[in-house]
């Protein structure tokens, strides 16, 4: 098992907290997609999104929120 450290999640990402949140949400994306299109040996989903975005596969774009009217 390949330990990821938040240094390493951080340079991609340009903070820790925001490389962990798009790392999650690729997770969940690749989660959703059938077993089939998903190549799993031993790595957990969440491994695998840290592995790509760490490497350079991942990448992403950040949008503004909408603000909600109340």
């Amino acid at each position: 098992m390949r330990i990821i450290t938040p240094g390493e999640v951080a340079r991609p990402a340009g903070n820790k907290y925001l490389g962990v949140l798009v790392a999650a949400k690729f997770a969940r994306y690749m989660n959703e997609l059938p077993r089939e299109r998903i190549q799993l040996k031993e790595e957990k989903l969440t491994t695998k999104s840290l592995l790509a975005l760490v490497n350079g596969d991942l990448t992403y774009k950040l949008l503004r929120r909408r603000r909600s009217e109340t």
